[in-house]
């Protein structure tokens, strides 16, 4: 079987995101490690168990228990407050690469983040229109969870 040639639109996949967090630098960065490890859960509730080892080479994977799960991604770079940027295949399983990259500055009374996520490799469809809504609910509630909100 020849499968058609694929572009380069096919091969890649960008996802971009500001969020506007009314609280300090230092919670919303806490509030974000928590979300994408521990607290990580999918939109009706139900627990995702996520481990993100927050230093540099450290793993963001799925924890099933009894050495089970999904490795996601590697911390490619990590600053104290200020930067959180992972490499890997997240939840693709197939031959992909995978930047994803937060970027956290004070502006005033409120914590700027600057998401950036992008694919390069066979992205699927599923992945290539879910991953902007996805992306969106983490990041509602790292803002509720930074911003004492979160019930």
């Amino acid at each position: 079987m020849v499968e058609a040639p694929v572009g380069l639109e096919e091969m890649t996949l960008k996802v971009e995101h500001e969020i506007r967090v009314k609280a300090p630098l230092s919670t919303t960065f806490a509030a974000l490690l928590e979300q994408l490890g521990p607290g990580n859960e999918h939109p009706d509730g139900t627990p995702m168990p996520m481990k993100l080892e927050a230093w540099p080479g450290g793993r963001w994977f799925r924890d099933l228990g009894d050495g089970n799960g999904h490795f996601w991604a590697n911390v490619q770079a990590i600053k104290k407050d200020t930067l959180l940027e992972l490499c890997g295949p997240l939840m693709m399983s197939y031959p992909v690469a995978n930047n994803v990259q937060y970027r956290l500055r004070q502006e005033g009374n409120e914590t700027v983040i600057k998401f950036c996520h992008q694919a390069f490799g066979y992205v699927q469809d599923a992945h290539r229109t879910g991953m902007p809504q996805g992306w969106g609910y983490i990041h509602e509630q790292v803002k509720k969870r930074a911003e004492g909100t979160r019930k």
